[in-house]
Parts: C-alpha cells; sequence; structure tokens
C-alpha cells in the first residue's frame, strides 16, 4: 500500500449507502481521510500532465474548456473494458503516487492513523492493503430510494449504476467491519463511533486521540446521507 509506517484502513460502501456520510464523521473526530475520488479529480485536473496523456490517449473530444468532459469520457469507457483499461493506465499509478506522497505528509505531521475511503474497493482488489476494512451497508430498497433522491435519478438509472457495482451485501460479507446505515442518523454515527473505536485497538493507536475535547463528537458536516 505505502512505504510509509503510518496505519491505513479501508472505508467503502456502495450508491446510496451513506459512506460518505461515515467518512465525515470520521473527519470530525480528527481523523485524516483521504478520497479516492478527490484524488482522482486532481491528477486530470487542467493543466495536469494526466488530462493531457487521456487527451493524446483519447482525443480532444473529452476536453472542454480545458477540464476533462467526464460525461464524454464516462460514454467512452462504460462499455469498453479495453478502453477502460486504457484509462485506468493513465489515472491509476498518479492516484496511487498522490496517495502515497499525502500519507508522508501525515505521517511527518506525527499522525498514527489514516482512513482511505474508495467507492470500488473491492471490485479493484484493493482490500489486502487496506485491512481492516469497514463497509458502510443499507438494504438495497433503501440504497435505490436514497440515491434516486440524492441524485435525482430514475429508479433504471439508478439500477443501471448499481449493476456496475458489487452487491453491498457482498462487501459485508468480506468486510472486517460493518455499520448499518439502515435507521437513525444518530445511530449511525454512534456505530461508526464503535467500529473507529475497534480499528484503533486492532491497528495499535489510542482510540482516546479521536475522542478528545477537540474533536466534535456530533458528526458535523454528515447531517445528509451519501
Amino acid at each position: 500500500m505505502s512505504t510509509t509506517s503510518i496505519r491505513v484502513f479501508g472505508l467503502t460502501g456502495g450508491l446510496g449507502s451513506g459512506k460518505s456520510t461515515v467518512a465525515a464523521h470520521f473527519r470530525s473526530r480528527g481523523l485524516p481521510v483521504l478520497d479516492a475520488d478527490a484524488l482522482a479529480r486532481e491528477v486530470v485536473a487542467p493543466g495536469s500532465p494526466g488530462l493531457a496523456e487521456i487527451a493524446r490517449e483519447f482525443g480532444a473530444g473529452v476536453i472542454h474548456g480545458g477540464a476533462l468532459d467526464r460525461a464524454k469520457l464516462a460514454a467512452l469507457v462504460f462499455a469498453d473494458p479495453e478502453a477502460r483499461q486504457r484509462l485506468e493506465r493513465i489515472t491509476h499509478p498518479r492516484i496511487q503516487a498522490l496517495r502515497d506522497a499525502r500519507l508522508g505528509e501525515l505521517e511527518a505531521r506525527g499522525e498514527p492513523l489514516a482512513c482511505y475511503e474508495v467507492p470500488l474497493l473491492f471490485e479493484k482488489g484493493l482490500e489486502s492493503g487496506l485491512r481492516p476494512v469497514v463497509v458502510v451497508s443499507v438494504p438495497q430498497a433503501l440504497q435505490v430510494e436514497r440515491a434516486q433522491r440524492r441524485d435525482r435519478a430514475s429508479e433504471a438509472m439508478t439500477r443501471a449504476r448499481l449493476g456496475a457495482q458489487l452487491p453491498l451485501s457482498d462487501k459485508a460479507a468480506r468486510a472486517d467491519h460493518v455499520i448499518d446505515n439502515s435507521g437513525e442518523l444518530a445511530t449511525t454515527l454512534a456505530a461508526a463511533d464503535e467500529v473507529l473505536r475497534r480499528v484503533c485497538e486492532q491497528l495499535g493507536v489510542d482510540p482516546a486521540r479521536y475522542y478528545s475535547e477537540q474533536a466534535t463528537p456530533s458528526g458535523a458536516g454528515s447531517s445528509t446521507r451519501a
């Protein structure tokens, strides 16, 4: 995973499961959370070498106003596994290098633990380097309902997107810890706190670090489920 000694655990879920809500709560506790999606956007930012390589590989049509036209690129690679592999050969090494650089920065400032939030953690075979893995889970019917409401998408479109991911039940079966997000938000955040405590104990980190007076116990920034 990294050459640094900082301990890193994985956080994943599925569309509409509430993974981002849990990530925000972990941040409110003072735990550094790296977002794989954010890193992926950064490595193809306007003017970046990653964006230039994508333009060379897929053509100038995937660039609009100097930025990546994600919809056009997605249309090219969604149903074409070979094209998707070409894209991943461009982006994945850059994402890994940026992730490791950020982990090095965290270690340099004395952080003993970090969370890596990855939507397709199991789909990409990353779980062995991110143990323990935490999965945020809800029943599929609730997952569809929440994703539709959040994205203002049709049920058919939402289910098509879910079809590109492993079912949450499969992810939960392969996880080390599962956070049930099917009930009240306060219940979810309490479960997240308990899982964070267990992860700390597993990895030899003092849980009190994340329950000090400086931490925000209410889960600021996590009032919505995403």
